[in-house]
């Protein structure tokens, strides 16, 4: 991204910001809880462009700022979430791993899971741009 990594990390760290970007196209969230700390809970509801609500509950394992947050999904499917920030030229390079604890459904997944991340980090590219 060509942006600085303290201008993606702030966009992951404001819940105003987070909430214009998380998830693929089309949806739309609603925060209930945000946390922001190790520890910290992180409840929302994801709104899909099909009328249909999603509830998701998370908990902050790691906060480093502009370098890393580490996520564990606590509701179906479990799995935990890295977004790491890393300098690279006059941007930054963002590493998002996702460990799920069922692998089988991982990869019956695969193709939805890269389409929709795809998304996902396309919305983010417009908030940190300033395009969203």
């Amino acid at each position: 991204m060509p942006v600085r990594p303290e201008e993606v990390f702030a966009a992951i760290s404001d819940p105003a910001r987070l909430a214009r970007w998380w998830g693929p196209a089309g949806f739309s969230n609603t925060f209930e809880t945000f946390e922001f700390r190790a520890g910290g809970r992180w409840l929302f509801t994801m709104h899909g462009p099909d009328g249909k609500n999603y509830p998701n509950e998370s908990r902050f394992l790691e906060i480093v700022p502009n370098a890393l947050v580490r996520i564990q999904h606590t509701n179906l499917p479990h799995f935990e979430l890295s977004l790491a920030l890393a300098p690279e030229g006059a941007g930054t390079r963002l590493t998002w791993v996702a460990v799920f604890e069922d692998a089988e459904f991982a990869e019956k997944l695969r193709s939805f899971l890269e389409t929709a991340n795809a998304q996902n980090l396309d919305r983010l590219a417009q908030v940190v741009g300033g395009t969203a």
